[in-house]
């Protein structure tokens, strides 16, 4: 839910996020993708072309695991399982996709992930698994698990120097409810000085125009920021900034 708020000057009107229900942003079009997520993606975009039933996503926390398994469900209409759930999904049999959220941590049953895993490849019904760990590294009583968790088609997801950036990009603007395009943010990781630093005096400066401007934060402010801080600095304008695409 947004609030709308009238801006100085001309007239436009910037939407604002309602800080008591400011959430991430968790949908298709949200998600910030990079060399290190890149195949990832890919991979979950290309659902129902799946030539293998199970899919694990491995990396680190924040590395966008649960907003790509967001997107799975949303693709899908697949059930989140909880921890009891495993045993009585398998008996229960059918081919509706089946996420199962940090497998490696949470205290899921063995014996019903094995008959789980199973089932999905007998009926070659979708699950998705995360996880933070390889599976050679998973805490398993038993290689019966170890071994069909490996028929997996795996995909490690890296928080690279573009992913922490933008996430960096997306936080500020949210700490200041500012709902922005991800391409913006694309569009700025690409071109900008590549620092924590920098990210904050854009974020900040990129605020400030379009308060002036009275605009939501589009690309053109966004090249206008690029700009400014390059003359800061004492460089010369990258006329290729200011490229000759619409605003979204």
């Amino acid at each position: 839910m947004t609030s709308t708020v009238a801006s100085e000057g001309a007239g436009a009107t910037r939407q604002l996020a309602l800080a008591l229900e400011h959430t991430a942003a968790q949908g298709e079009a949200d998600f910030l993708v990079g060399e290190g997520n890149r195949l990832a993606h890919g991979r979950i975009m290309a659902f129902p072309a799946w030539s293998e039933p199970v899919t694990l996503l491995v990396g680190p926390a924040k590395s966008g695991k649960s907003h790509l398994a967001r997107i799975f469900a949303d693709r899908s209409g697949a059930q989140f399982a909880g921890v009891e759930d495993l045993k009585s999904l398998a008996t229960a049999g059918g081919h509706a996709p089946i996420i199962v959220e940090d497998v490696d941590r949470l205290e899921y049953d063995e014996v019903g992930l094995f008959h789980l895993l199973n089932q999905s490849l007998r009926a070659q019904r979708p699950i998705l698994l995360t996880a933070r760990e390889e599976v050679a590294n998973w805490a398993l009583s038993t290689d019966d698990v170890r071994s069909r968790a490996r028929r997996a088609t795996a995909f490690t997801l890296e928080l690279t120097d573009d992913i922490q950036l933008s996430q960096m990009f997306a936080k500020l603007f949210g700490d200041r409810q500012i709902k922005v395009d991800p391409r913006i943010i694309g569009y700025l990781v690409a071109r900008m000085e590549r620092s924590t630093e920098e990210v904050v005096l854009l974020a900040d400066l990129m605020d400030r125009l379009a308060l002036a401007k009275g605009s939501a934060i589009t690309r053109s402010i966004a090249a206008e920021a690029l700009d400014r801080r390059r003359q800061d600095r004492g460089e010369a304008r990258d006329e290729q900034n200011w490229d000759s695409q619409t605003d979204e």
